[in-house]
């Protein structure tokens, strides 16, 4: 399955300016806050996490919240995701792929699952 997301950079820097930590709380765990240093690395990440339920077919709610997908990095910086097991589960998704680009004022992200 494949899903796709694009964010405008602004809207989540104004989300920040408006409720700050708080809000970055709302959709990162505390290891995610730590590697999204910048406004366009956390548009990024929220939408790969957007994209993520999308590949899932649920879109973020009460089927897949943002706190089911983890994002992470490896030491070159290429972007990883995963589901929480009981996600994983549900869906029967063997393996995620991610890839998280920025251009101008947008963050983009694509995620695609394989099932087993």
């Amino acid at each position: 399955m494949i899903g796709i997301d694009i964010v405008n950079i602004s809207r989540i820097q104004k989300m920040i300016d408006r409720f700050g930590t708080k809000a970055t709380k709302r959709f990162l765990n505390k290891k995610e806050r730590a590697l999204a240093k910048k406004t366009q690395t956390l548009a990024g990440f929220w939408a790969a996490k957007e994209a993520a339920s999308k590949a899932l077919g649920t879109g973020i709610g009460k089927e897949c919240s943002f706190k089911d997908i983890k994002i992470s990095k490896t030491k070159l910086g290429q972007p990883k995701i995963k589901y929480k097991k009981h996600i994983r589960e549900k869906y029967n998704i063997k393996n995620s792929f991610l890839s998280i680009a920025h251009d101008g004022n947008f963050a983009i992200a694509v995620v695609v699952t394989q099932r087993v």
